[in-house]
């Protein structure tokens, strides 16, 4: 079965807007596992736009199900610029202090709206490898964001991550009409493909819905898990948070 898990950052986005603690993070955490979430995932950023560091020690202290931390492993400690906040420790120090079921390594940076392409492992493979190799040592599941590149994702094998999770907004536009949705899905299958032959783990992630998700998780082989949150937080606005999640799983072939 494909695992779900929630991205609680647009949720931390609303709450910023505010000098407030409404929504609460952790609520809204165990709220989609009592809707059947399988795990949550967050993305802190050294702006702290959304997610804060403070956040994923909250969510580490309460959470039963996976927690997934993601993002770039280069960021370093950044002094907070708002009141009450914080300051931002340094990815890698987080992750250390926290230890999460996984970690996903993300090539952003913060001129960057969202994440929007994979590593370039041709590049940053020398400086990634021993990054994961830390992670492992402390029990830490390891996953690489990383395009629908069959010669990065073998790249990626050699940088010894556990997985790989696909970045599917492509597939996401392409779905919606902006794109060649059979040759783009073509690509997604043979990552997978690749994926697997490299004996690599496969999650995927960004831009996932209601509407695309069925396809894509019933026809790439081997996904193991997804992690959304833009979208499924825009649902919740319409359908409710218990509801939606329900809804998501359903789209992933759970009854």
């Amino acid at each position: 079965m494909i695992a779900l898990s929630v991205n609680l950052n647009k949720i931390a986005l609303i709450r910023n807007s505010r000098d407030t603690t409404n929504p609460d993070i952790p609520l809204h955490a165990q709220m989609c596992i009592d809707a059947g979430a399988d795990g949550i995932t967050v993305h802190p950023r050294p702006d702290q736009r959304h997610i804060r560091a403070s956040d994923c020690f909250d969510l580490a202290a309460m959470l039963q199900v996976e927690f997934n931390i993601e993002g770039n492993p280069m960021a370093g400690p950044r002094k907070s610029e708002r009141d009450g906040v914080d300051d931002y420790p340094g990815f890698m120090e987080l992750v250390r202090a926290i230890r999460p079921a996984q970690c996903t390594l993300v090539p952003d940076g913060d001129d960057q709206l969202t994440s929007d392409h994979g590593f370039d492992l041709k590049r940053d493979g020398d400086k990634v490898a021993p990054l994961l190799a830390e992670l492992k040592s402390l029990g830490i599941r390891t996953s690489l964001f990383m395009d629908p590149d069959e010669e990065q994702i073998r790249l990626a094998a050699q940088t010894g991550t556990d997985r790989i999770e696909l970045y599917t907004e492509s597939y996401a536009r392409a779905f919606a009409g902006q794109g060649d949705l059979d040759t783009i899905h073509k690509q997604f299958v043979r990552a997978a493909e690749v994926a697997a032959e490299e004996g690599l783990g496969l999650n995927a992630g960004h831009d996932l819905n209601l509407d695309n998700l069925p396809h894509f998780a019933a026809t790439v082989p081997g996904l193991l898990e997804v992690s959304i949150g833009h979208a499924l937080t825009v649902d919740a606005l319409r359908m409710g948070l218990a509801n939606t999640v329900a809804a998501y799983q359903r789209a992933l072939g759970k009854n």
